[in-house]
């Protein structure tokens, strides 16, 4: 059995600059952890697969495409491939979002 905790994995760089942390890296799905601070948010960016946000913790704001909404604790919010997305932060609370990408992409999120 292989465990991890998000605490103890360390923060990897990315051009958000915001505190990302990898919990899965497989051929088959990737899955990273986001902690966003107040006012924090991510550049809005397109990814080449398939994306799942599901919200641990506060109240992020989920972009997707043209639409927008505040979405709660234990939400999953789904990203289509190739559309425009971003997370933000505009609470005065910490959100923490689960994000899995399916399968593991072979390229970089596209930042715009």
């Amino acid at each position: 059995m292989i465990t991890r905790k998000f605490d103890t994995e360390p923060s990897r760089e990315n051009p958000h600059n915001v505190d990302v942390r990898q919990l899965y890296n497989r051929e088959s799905a990737q899955i990273m952890h986001i902690t966003l601070k107040p006012g924090e948010s991510l550049k809005p960016h397109r990814t080449p697969v398939d994306v799942a946000f599901y919200v641990l913790e506060g109240t992020p704001v989920v972009h997707i495409g043209d639409e927008a909404a505040t979405c709660e604790r234990d939400t999953l919010i789904e990203s289509p491939a190739g559309i425009v997305h971003r997370l933000s932060n505009s609470s005065s609370c910490m959100a923490r979002i689960l994000v899995v990408k399916a399968p593991k992409p072979e390229k970089a999120a596209r930042v715009l």
